[in-house]
């Protein structure tokens, strides 16, 4: 494996980074402050002037859907050369939408890509690449241990030539947005095909009969406006057969497919995070003294940032080596690693981010530094995409079945 960047890749660094010094990193603030001004009642929710902003000059100078390998839609990279984009994009949790790169999209337009129809690509990805509207994944109910998606309860059913969709969902990212215009909601179709069979992946507009945003989920007494993570009724909504996306009882299948890039992505803006905690707690240790010491030669700190260094550097390696699989051998072929990478990021940025929000007192729990905005974008995603145990548990099983 090689993991030195290609020509494009390296030009993409550059480019990538030059735009997050100088539009992004110095009005996070600003940002945050264009959010709050509207964090309260959830149906007010505006997108601030400032991302609108950003999206326009990203597109302008090409940095526009980077995470697409098609050269028509996308910016032609593998995804050993989007990695390094993602880490960069990383360093602020919310700026990969900029560059119309953030999550549940990217995930909803790869679904589209890889198998959606003709009309369905025109009618919804077209105007997603476009970063015209929007969109959500409804997987996650309340009822169940959504851990197991095959617990899953809620349904859509073929009547005729319609879909037949009820149930609850919850935790569902992106729906709170002003722009969210559609969904892909997984649910079960025939209870009594093969455990793997059951489910289907259907294409919901959010302003079709019976669907009904019941709330706004805090995460960490925070509403992540102006996306927010709601939860979401169905109630005998009624679409289309030609909405199913690529035919019924194949939500798992896709569900596989889509799931594997989404992780990954996030893991490689986990790294970013990472080392933009790493950062600030070098520094802050350097410019504080205590004790009549710089606070790099108090207790185990000189330990805590080599320590930092290492894990985040090994992370790095099994994100690349899992991108790299990725690019050779299929999902598929990778899917031990995407677990692995899937269980290590969060947990070594939770664990690096916490250490910085230490180390800066009072300071790290403030606004006043990105550090506990950091930190709850990595907790989250030691639960989002699969928690810890389910993937230790593929890759227990995997390994297992290696010497059976």
């Amino acid at each position: 494996m090689d993991f030195s960047h290609s020509p494009k890749a390296q030009e993409m660094i550059a480019r990538v980074k030059a735009f997050m010094d100088e539009h992004i990193i110095p009005n996070e603030l600003k940002y945050m402050e264009q959010v709050d001004e509207h964090n309260g009642d959830w149906t007010k929710w505006q997108v601030p002037a400032l991302m609108e902003e950003w999206k326009e000059r990203a597109k302008a100078e090409g940095l526009w859907n980077l995470f697409l390998p098609d050269e028509h839609y996308g910016a032609g990279l593998t995804n050993s050369e989007y990695a390094p984009l993602a880490e960069i994009m990383g360093y602020c949790p919310f700026a990969s939408e900029a560059f119309n790169c953030s999550a549940p999209d990217t995930g909803n337009m790869e679904v589209l890509f890889k198998y959606g129809s003709e009309q369905q690509k025109k009618q919804w990805l077209e105007p997603l690449l476009e970063g015209t509207i929007r969109s959500v994944f409804f997987m996650t109910e309340p009822g169940v241990a959504s851990s197991d998606a095959t617990n899953m309860e809620a349904t859509c059913v073929v009547e005729g030539d319609e879909v037949v969709i009820n149930g609850r969902k919850w935790w569902s990212s992106g729906v709170g947005h002003p722009d969210c215009k559609v969904g892909i909601f997984m649910g079960v179709t025939d209870p009594e095909a093969p455990r793997h069979s059951q489910h289907s992946m259907v294409l919901v507009p959010l302003d079709t009969p019976g669907v009904k945003i019941e709330r706004m989920l805090p995460v960490f007494n925070r509403y992540d406006a102006p996306e927010g993570h709601g939860e979401v009724s169905f109630t005998n909504v009624r679409v289309p057969i030609e909405n199913i996306i690529a035919g019924p009882g194949r939500g798992f299948e896709i569900a596989q497919g889509r799931l594997g890039p989404g992780r990954i992505h996030h893991c490689m803006r986990l790294i970013g995070a990472s080392e933009r905690g790493l950062k600030h707690l070098i520094e802050r240790s350097l410019e504080r003294t205590a004790f009549h010491k710089p606070l790099a030669k108090l207790g185990g700190n000189g330990d805590i940032i080599a320590n930092s260094r290492v894990e985040i550097d090994m992370a790095r390696l099994l994100t690349l080596k899992a991108a790299y699989l990725m690019d050779t051998v299929g999902v598929f072929g990778a899917m031990t690693e995407i677990s692995a990478i899937k269980v290590v990021a969060p947990n070594v940025a939770t664990k690096v981010i916490d250490a910085a929000i230490q180390i800066h007192g009072g300071g790290g729990v403030s606004n006043d530094f990105p550090l506990a905005l950091l930190y709850g974008y990595a907790r989250v995603l030691r639960l989002a995409d699969g928690p810890d145990e389910v993937h230790r548990g593929l890759i227990a099983r995997i390994e297992l079945n290696k010497y059976k």
